[in-house]
């Protein structure tokens, strides 16, 4: 076994295999970018190698540096973790080159399944059932056009070079052929160097389940079984399980063996995914291969009992692997979600800002959480926004999907907007515990799982006015110097009679007034929309709030955030829902300058590259046409026009960064 390895990644998978690598008693060496510094992975390894600028393509996909980094630390492996450099055949051979272990495949299977077409005639070699579709060489616009026709509407386009969503679009039509032909070969390009495509039969209610290989240099091979990846936003993951529901023991056994054989006629080793696209009535087709580690690994090792990533270790060291097929079995069921810095809300775009509040689940028997950051961390334009990966494993689906449901609720996310309530909402759809699965569940069920937040109710307004009033006898206390100072108490004393405090919020478009009522004995009586309550607070050691109101005894956390705009808004956590309440300064003359038509212009929701531009100053456009592609996180985000109007002036050019919030077009 080797003594010390370098983890060629970064975030969520090098704090996991540092894990395992600690508990094998195996050294590590970080790598790391300008922008991941004082991240949580270089302080997990025992020793960290800074590799370049922040941007990927100047620091995590220089392979030079990365191997130099390896030889100067004296690591005798590297792993690559996922994506990234993860299924790059030229660095696997470079390793080799170099004396250092590639922890994955070798070069030639990499190079196998790193073109989807290629794959597919292996594939169908091997007599691995296929999808419909169209794996040629030939890249002309009118021949693809002409074999979508053939195939049949609607096809997907896939970028045969990748995956992750990037480079595919679903096209129900022949009229939309030729704009969804453009934008996936540009994002397949500026993803993976490379603007092949394929095309393949779209089916209208399909289930994505992959299966997890493993093959050691001694000729054995195996499968752990299954995962269901359905759950899809964008065509990428958000939850993951195992094992597949209503998955009989017969269509089991012919998928594994399906994937073991695609495994062998490529001559694999190391951990593999064989992912196949599945009907509903159980008939499945390959879909292509993963030659590294995937991201849902957890939910397989948690059915198992395996660590996938001390197999890794043990398969490049030459050993065999740990157990043979017939002595893997299935115990129970896991979810895995995925939990993104992201607003559902606005198409999923992502998110980025400084972490300055953050409660994840505690770790247990049935919990597992693999994240890169840590409160006060700041998640970037330049890499994946996934905050942490939770994981359930319990008795049966039923139990787990519950317990997921209640894990979202006390999720804690401040200064990025994030998809817990909505992972919330999944595993606890009626539907979905129920067994209806398939890529499109999101959109289908959109309107109960985007549902827009009612107003704010009176306990809302009562936590929100609580923890200000908290907040200014924490100032007065400080502030005088003095906490015995009788200018320190915030009792309501006067001479005739209790005094009052008012607090105002604007919740939407909603301002309201609460009036607090401080009384001698430390109660407050709280005038709220409906009714007057009465209430009693105070701060806990771990800064939560403890709240006893009108007879009810609960606990909250409210976090005080200035926003971009300057002004002060509350996150509220409590019940397992998060509420968002501006505060109202009546001295503050400037938030009262609203404008009343609204900013007749475009701006950027996030920092990003210009890409594509189609349109120029004098245009008359309708509300949602597009305007603009912008390329950020690695995804392209079509901006449209909010309404009917006449373009005044572009501010940028294709190929110009700009900042989050720029104006981009700006219209009469």
């Amino acid at each position: 076994m080797f003594s010390k390895i370098l983890i060629a990644n970064r975030g969520e998978i090098a704090c996991r295999v540092i894990k395992t690598a600690q508990r094998l008693g195996i050294k590590t060496v970080a790598v790391y970018s300008d922008a991941d510094a004082g991240a949580r992975h270089v302080a997990l390894a025992d020793e960290a190698v800074h590799i370049g600028p922040s941007a990927a393509r100047e620091s995590y996909l220089v392979a030079d540096r990365i191997i130099a980094a390896a030889k100067r630390t004296g690591a005798q492996a590297i792993h690559p973790g996922y994506g990234f450099l993860s299924e790059n055949a030229g660095f696997a051979e470079a390793c080799a080159r170099a004396g250092v272990v590639f922890i994955g495949p070798p070069p030639a299977a990499i190079r196998a399944m790193g073109s989807k077409s290629e794959a597919k005639k292996i594939m169908e070699k091997a007599r691995v059932p296929l999808v419909p579709g169209y794996h040629g060489d030939d890249q002309t616009p009118e021949l693809l056009a002409k074999e979508a026709d053939r195939i049949g509407f609607p096809v997907l386009i896939k970028a045969a070079a990748g995956g992750g969503g990037k480079g595919m679009r679903v096209v129900e039509g022949a009229g939309k052929f030729a704009d969804a032909l453009a934008g996936a070969k540009r994002e397949a390009k500026a993803a993976f160097a490379d603007d092949h495509v394929l095309i393949e039969k779209y089916l209208m209610r399909p289930r994505h389940i992959e299966i997890q290989v493993f093959a050691d240099t001694h000729g054995n091979c195996v499968h752990l079984f299954e995962r269901d990846c359905s759950i899809q936003r964008r065509h990428q993951k958000v939850i993951e399980e195992a094992p597949a529901p209503d998955m009989d023991p017969d269509r089991r056994r012919a998928m594994g063996e399906a994937a073991v054989a695609a495994a062998r006629a490529i001559g694999y080793v190391g951990a593999g995914t064989v992912e196949f696209i599945a009907d509903q009535d159980g008939t499945f087709y390959f879909m292509e291969m993963n030659t590294r580690l995937q991201v849902e690994h957890p939910v397989t090792e948690a059915i198992t009992g395996q660590d996938l990533v001390e197999w890794q270790l043990l398969v490049a060291a030459g050993g065999k692997l740990p157990l043979a097929q017939e002595k893997l079995h299935i115990d129970g069921h896991a979810v895995e979600v995925r939990l993104y810095a992201e607003d559902p809300a606005r198409n999923f775009l992502p998110s980025t800002g400084t972490l300055m509040h953050l409660r994840l689940p505690a770790e247990g028997p049935h919990v597992r959480v693999d994240t890169g950051v840590r409160e006060g961390d700041t998640v970037t334009p330049y890499y994946d926004p996934m905050i942490a990966k939770v994981i359930v494993h319990d008795r049966d689906r039923t139990s787990a999907l519950r317990r997921m449901a209640a894990l979202m609720g006390e999720t804690e996310v401040v200064g990025v907007v994030t998809n817990a309530a909505l992972l919330k909402a999944l595993c606890a759809h009626p539907a979905f515990v129920g067994g209806e699965v398939d890529t499109g569940f999101i959109e289908r069920h959109r309107a109960e799982l985007f549902d827009l937040p009612a107003p704010a109710d009176d306990r809302t307004f009562a936590i929100a006015t609580l923890a200000r009033l908290v907040e200014w006898q924490e100032t007065a206390a400080t502030d005088s110097g003095d906490p015995h100072s009788p200018w320190a108490l915030q009792n309501g004393f006067r001479l005739l009679g209790e005094g009052h405090d008012e607090v105002r919020w604007k919740d939407g478009d909603r301002e309201v007034a609460i009036r607090a009522h401080r009384h001698r004995d430390g109660g407050i009586g709280l005038d709220l929309l409906d009714t007057t309550l009465e209430a009693r607070v105070q701060r806990a050691d771990d800064g939560r709030l403890a709240i006893w109101l009108g007879g009810e005894t609960f606990t909250a956390a409210v976090v005080r955030r200035q926003a971009n705009d300057g002004g002060i808004d509350y996150s509220l956590f409590a019940d397992g829902r998060l509420r968002r309440l501006r505060l109202v300064d009546p001295l503050d003359v400037t938030q009262y300058e609203a404008v009343a038509a609204g900013e007749a212009s475009v701006r950027s929701p996030l920092p990003g590259k210009i890409i594509d531009l189609r349109v120029k100053a004098g245009d008359t456009v309708s509300k949602g046409q597009p305007l603009l592609v912008l390329e950020a996180m690695k995804m392209e985000h079509t901006l449209a026009a909010p309404a009917d109007g006449t373009v005044k002036s572009v501010r940028y050019g294709v190929g110009e960064q700009v900042a989050e919030g720029a104006e981009l077009i700006e219209f009469e």
